[in-house]
């Protein structure tokens, strides 16, 4: 195991054996071994809070990892958060169809994140309403626009879509949405984990849908 040296203060300066370990920085999302530069212990004494910066050179931002002191050196724990969370990047296509969605998604993802797990769930609820709706209104003419707004999500998805891969992938994706805002769940096998899973499905089927669209208006048969 690799290990790096790193000071503390404590009356005097000293320094500690750490593990140099690769991480996932949380501001560029790039895996680099950061640079390990001071550390000071936790107040209660059972960790070891290093001050550590991103390797990476587009990067270079600073933040704080925890490490367990053991027998030889000190094992990574996780990093701190203090660091801004992760995002979301989703393709072009997706960004123009449904800016709104992006950002509600990315809350969610924020606060699942921080361990907000009561209330990530109905987030993600929520950005599958403005994708599923947003999708609606780029295929249908402007006089029904309104009325997808205002229209029941499971409605909009049994009368509205006709394309059988995102109808069936979206129906059960608001069936594990509706389960995170009631009281009770009817899908106790299924978590968050699900939910994302088939949120990412009904992604990629809108977005296979348009693409076939433009590639159809961009070529299409010869007659």
């Amino acid at each position: 195991m690799e290990t790096v040296r790193v000071n503390y203060y404590r009356g005097s300066f000293y320094s500690c054996e750490i593990e140099n370990k690769s991480i996932t920085c949380p501001f560029c999302g790039v895996v680099n071994i950061p640079q390990y530069i001071f550390l000071k212990e936790s107040e209660d004494n059972s960790s070891l809070n290093v001050f550590t910066q991103c390797t990476n050179p587009q990067c270079r931002n600073m933040f704080i990892t925890q490490f367990k002191e053991g027998a030889t050196f000190a094992k990574f724990i996780k990093i701190l958060p203090t660091a801004l969370p992760l995002k979301r990047t989703f393709s072009n296509i997706i960004s123009e169809l449904s800016p709104n969605f992006c950002e509600i998604y990315n809350q969610a993802y924020i606060a699942e994140q921080t361990n907000l797990m009561q209330i990530c769930g109905t987030g993600y609820r929520k950005s599958l309403e403005f994708l599923i709706k947003d999708y609606l209104i780029s295929i249908t003419p402007e006089d029904q626009h309104e009325t997808i707004r205002n229209k029941f999500l499971n409605n909009c998805i049994r009368d509205n879509i006709s394309n059988i891969n995102i109808k069936t992938v979206a129906s059960r994706a608001v069936w594990l949405g509706n389960d995170e805002t009631h009281y009770t769940r009817k899908w106790e096998d299924k978590d968050i984990n699900d939910l994302k899973s088939i949120i990412e499905l009904t992604l990629h089927w809108i977005e296979s849908e348009i693409r076939t669209q433009k590639l159809l208006e961009d070529m299409p048969e010869f007659r």
